[in-house]
């Protein structure tokens, strides 16, 4: 290829946190093509050459993150992002999305696709780029060890390669034939995670004083769920605990004033944009949507009550038959067992919910036990950087064609 052509990667997010972790792989595939540098933590300083700058043209699908790290978007659905349930009714916008980032695989020379989380979607943009020729890498692999390991079969035909973020996957999907690599869990990327700083003492604690975090996602669907629920729990354990310290944190400011305006009168709360770490290192205990942020807040080493409310009837029709593990949060997922309490996969009574709150804020033993234990779960995502790793790859990935 000529000095002066640069590659052509297709990259593929349509969630609030693929956008995030996709605009940090595509600044760590910018800074590694240009040069090794000393100030990466984790993944070793290779310097994979590419033609001069521009080295990587970016295009696809993705949400303002990524436009900043310079991808030019052929579409924004990140701000549609929505809970399985959700999806239906917008069957139709995802396949003219579909259809359009098809089309433009067909139309234009492209180097390498990249396709981060969202398998439903992304499996079929996979499966056209492999018709076309174009290698696929998978960032973030599908969790089809938890719900559909018959697609093991089609993930194999349409991906070249995956970047695995929970230690066990690497092992999983090897056995089935897949080239994976762990590459760290991106949301560990820019958190100061020091394992041996993160346990808490809880020297000073008082159940009635408490410092609660309010954690209800980033999904406009699940906050809409969760919030009141997270609120209503508190409001319950107040009558024993009445001096309860409330913090939430939103993941933009959109999100922030809609947890304001929605919140109950009689409760007081301190917010605060993102800093999902930071939150739960100062907290006791936390109640957190499900999700990936669970990690984060087992990294500090704080006690959680996991919460998921999806749709009873679609759970019990089709969801009951298809998940497999015994537990659905990735914190008790990792750990094997019931480590901290989850309230899924829809949400009991209030008061069944705010009954275990209370007995977990009034054992000062068991918080302690929980936060080592919560600690130790998370020591292997220590001293990597998921984001440069990829990069990596990618790089690895474009060099051979």
């Amino acid at each position: 290829m000529p000095p002066s052509e640069p590659k052509r990667v297709f990259i593929s997010a349509l969630e609030p946190s693929a956008d995030v972790h996709c605009a940090n792989l595509i600044r760590a595939a910018g800074m590694l093509a240009e040069g090794p540098s000393a100030d990466w933590p984790g993944a070793s300083s290779k310097h994979i050459p590419l033609p001069s700058k521009p080295a990587i043209q970016w295009t696809g699908l993705g949400g303002s993150k990524m436009a900043s790290a310079g991808c030019r978007l052929l579409e924004n659905p990140v701000g549609r992002a929505a809970m399985i349930y959700n999806v239906f009714g917008q069957l139709r916008y995802y396949q003219m999305l579909l259809r359009s980032a098809s089309d433009y695989l067909k139309k234009n020379p492209v180097d390498l696709l990249v396709v981060c989380d969202s398998p439903a979607f992304n499996f079929h943009l996979a499966r056209t780029a492999r018709r076309l020729g174009i290698p696929v890498l998978f960032y973030v692999a599908p969790q089809l060890w938890a719900w559909a390991p018959w697609r093991i079969r089609k993930l194999r035909r349409c991906c070249d390669r995956l970047a695995c973020i929970l230690p066990f996957e690497k092992e999983w999907f090897t056995r089935r034939g897949i080239r994976t690599d762990f590459v760290g869990n991106p949301l560990f990327d820019e958190i100061p995670f020091n394992p041996d700083q993160c346990y808490k003492s809880y020297s000073d604690y008082s159940p009635s004083a408490a410092r609660i975090a309010l954690l209800p996602g980033s999904r406009s669907a699940e906050i809409q769920t969760l919030w009141p629920a997270m609120q209503k729990i508190i409001v319950e354990a107040s009558v024993h605990h009445p001096n309860l310290q409330l913090f939430a944190a939103a993941s933009d400011e959109e999100k922030l004033a809609w947890l304001k305006a929605h919140q109950l009168p009689n409760l007081s709360i301190q917010y605060q944009i993102g800093e999902v770490f930071s939150l739960a290192r100062q907290a006791d205990l936390a109640l957190v949507a499900s999700g990936s942020a669970v990690l984060q807040v087992a990294a500090a080493g704080c006690p959680m009550l996991i919460m998921y409310q999806s749709s009873p009837l679609l759970w019990h029709l089709v969801g009951r038959w298809l998940v497999r593990p015994r537990f659905l949060s990735l914190v008790n997922i990792l750990a094997g067992k019931e480590l901290v309490p989850e309230f899924m996969p829809y949400l009991p009574r209030i008061s069944t919910m705010a009954s275990r709150f209370c007995s977990l804020l009034e054992n000062k033993l068991l918080l302690i036990q929980t936060s080592t234990a919560l600690v130790e779960l998370t020591r292997p995502f220590a001293g990597r950087n998921a984001s440069k790793t990829t990069a990596e790859i990618v790089l690895e990935m474009l060099a051979r064609r």
